[in-house]
């Protein structure tokens, strides 16, 4: 049985909650994004649905990789190594704002692959307006990233909530300005929320600059760099531990963008109800996500205490929080899956669809839970090369491979459309967290063996 410690569950919970609030204010802002476009017209919210296909893969690539920066500085916390908190966050700073740079290269480029769409002229055009517009958003976004990264490290997760409020008080008006034309702006349309959403990262990074300056948690840490120089060793230390973590994003987002590219042509109803039960999905899955960011500061700051024992109890806490969210969440989900279903459309048929689908979601939150805690347990102390394998075997050959078998073909069963690819979802999720369970067991024993060899010396 795994051990629960009520201190290291009040820890936990007491660094979550504050990102959880700060997921689902982000969350909220591409929601008013969508909402305020589509009512300016239904071609500047499609327009919006599909830049974000270009646009969100970009982002999170680049917050996959600066996400490295979390566990290298509460590790520097943990140790109260204070002198290496100030170099490696100016160090992420260089890295952020290359990134951003060839990034932002990459978008001027975004034609290409939209003159491979069958689209509508217009629809094209506002696509690539916001995706122009959003590109120049890269740049403080880089710089928003690392900072939240730092303050996440030093346990200081209430920084990212407050400054996510920051975001949808800038988003709601900067959006009415640009979409509709106001206070003398031109009436942009679905693009104004590319604008809108670059100034959003601009307020956000200034708030974290100011917020970092008047903070006392950060107070320790205002040192001058050990140097202002790019260090190419510590350039890679960030690079090869967040390039996993980077690809890990990049395999989960893209699984379920494709997922609507090969059932497309099973009708609009399918479609709709794989997008309900998708996007439910996502917003419960910020619950186990923010105790796993949560993990990942914890751990990070326990492996830099070398406290093995509170480490080993923090891990066994965490996953066992997870797993009594998801039988609350599963609960949830089984009672209320019509009414869940109605809050995105009145179609009876896709109503009833996604009702089903739904069933299938709540029976991965199992799954989902333990593999998001152990993946970031792992991150923690700074072991993100066997994840990196682990979710592209199960995301892709396994989840999306059986999914492809059991939803497109008759080879098992009759083709179950978008059940099937849900079967395969859980399938593959389940494999991620047996052996993500497996790796993270593996690495507390050799952790706790070198401990022991060390003290008998």
């Amino acid at each position: 049985m795994l051990p629960f410690s009520r201190f290291e569950a009040r820890t936990i919970l007491k660094l979550s909650g504050p990102i959880v609030l700060a997921q689902l204010t982000q969350t909220l802002m591409y929601f008013v994004d969508t909402v305020m476009a589509g009512r300016y017209s239904a071609m500047d919210m499609a327009a919006i649905a599909v830049a974000s296909g270009l646009w969100l893969p970009v982002v999170l690539t680049m917050q996959g990789l600066l996400l490295a920066l979390t566990p290298i500085i509460a590790q520097f916390f943990g140790s109260k190594q204070t002198q290496h908190v100030s170099h490696f966050t100016l160090q992420g700073l260089y890295l952020g704002l290359l990134l951003a740079g060839v990034l932002f290269v990459v978008m001027l480029f975004a034609d290409i692959p939209l003159a491979k769409l069958n689209m509508e002229p217009a629809l094209r055009d506002t696509t690539l307006q916001y995706l122009y517009y959003v590109s120049f958003g890269l740049f403080p976004a880089a710089g928003y990233m690392v900072m939240r990264n730092l303050f996440e490290g030093l346990g200081n997760t209430k920084a990212s909530m407050w400054i996510a409020f920051v975001g949808i008080l800038v988003n709601i008006p900067a959006n009415y300005v640009f979409i509709y034309g106001k206070l003398g702006m031109p009436a942009l349309g679905g693009a104004g929320c590319g604008i809108a959403t670059s100034l959003v990262f601009v307020a956000m990074f200034i708030a974290m600059l100011v917020y970092g300056w008047c903070s006392r948690s950060t107070r320790p840490y205002r040192q001058w760099p050990k140097t202002l120089w790019l260090s190419l060793q510590d350039q890679w230390q960030i690079i090869r531990i967040g390039t996993p973590i980077a690809c890990s994003i990049f395999f989960e987002v893209t699984l379920f963008a494709c997922i609507p590219l090969v059932i497309v042509h099973l009708g609009p109803i399918m479609v709709a109800g794989h997008q309900i039960a998708h996007n439910y999905s996502a917003i419960v899955f910020m619950l186990p996500l923010s105790l796993g960011l949560a993990a990942t500061i914890r751990v990070g700051h326990l492996v830099g205490e070398n406290n093995i024992q509170a480490l080993k109890k923090s891990i066994s806490t965490v996953i066992i929080l997870s797993m009594v969210m998801s039988i609350a969440t599963v609960i949830f989900t089984l009672l209320f899956r019509h009414q869940v279903a109605t809050l995105y459309t009145t179609d009876a048929a896709v109503v009833a669809l996604a009702s089903s689908l739904l069933i299938l979601a709540a029976i991965y939150q199992f799954s989902d839970a333990v593999q998001v805690v152990a993946a970031c347990a792992l991150r923690g102390m700074k072991i993100t090369k066997p994840v990196f394998f682990i979710t592209l075997i199960s995301y892709w050959p396994i989840g999306f491979g059986l999914g492809a078998v059991l939803g497109l073909t008759d080879w098992v069963v009759e083709p179950m459309g978008a059940h099937g690819f849900w079967i395969g979802i859980i399938v593959g999720l389940t494999v991620a967290a047996l052996a993500l369970a497996v790796v993270l067991r593996k690495q507390l024993n050799r952790m706790e063996h070198e401990h022991l060899q060390v003290a008998a010396n």
